[in-house]
């Protein structure tokens, strides 16, 4: 069973990715490139030329752990301009997986309770 519940940090490769690579690949880019570290808490998010796919690495505990989604109608929307691997929050991975950009300019932000009286 795939539990992504202890996911911390999510982080997207900002650019493109030849997705034709695996885990060992991929795993390679995270820590050649990045100098990451792949931990139980991250996943890491790599996009290629066609922006209708996604593929995610994961590491379990046990094992890695290669997510592939392919869009049926949309596209994926990140930073590609940029060479960097980029921390994103849960929000803005939902807003990612959803088709929408990550920085939302028009997300009402939460605030505190006020009286209504």
């Amino acid at each position: 069973m795939i539990d992504l519940s202890k996911v911390q940090n999510y982080y997207v490769a900002c650019g493109y990715t030849d997705l034709r690579r695996g885990i060992d690949g991929l795993a390679a880019i995270v820590s050649q490139q990045y100098g990451g570290c792949l931990s139980e808490e991250s996943l890491f998010l790599f996009f290629g030329r066609r922006t209708d796919r996604i593929k995610a690495l994961y590491w379990s505990g046990d094992g890695y752990i290669l997510l592939y989604k392919r869009l049926s109608n949309g596209r994926f929307q990140w930073p590609r301009s940029e060479a960097e691997l980029r921390l994103i929050d849960h929000q803005s991975f939902r807003w990612l997986m959803e088709g929408l950009k990550i920085e939302q300019r028009t997300a009402i932000r939460k605030g505190k309770p006020k009286d209504l009286f």
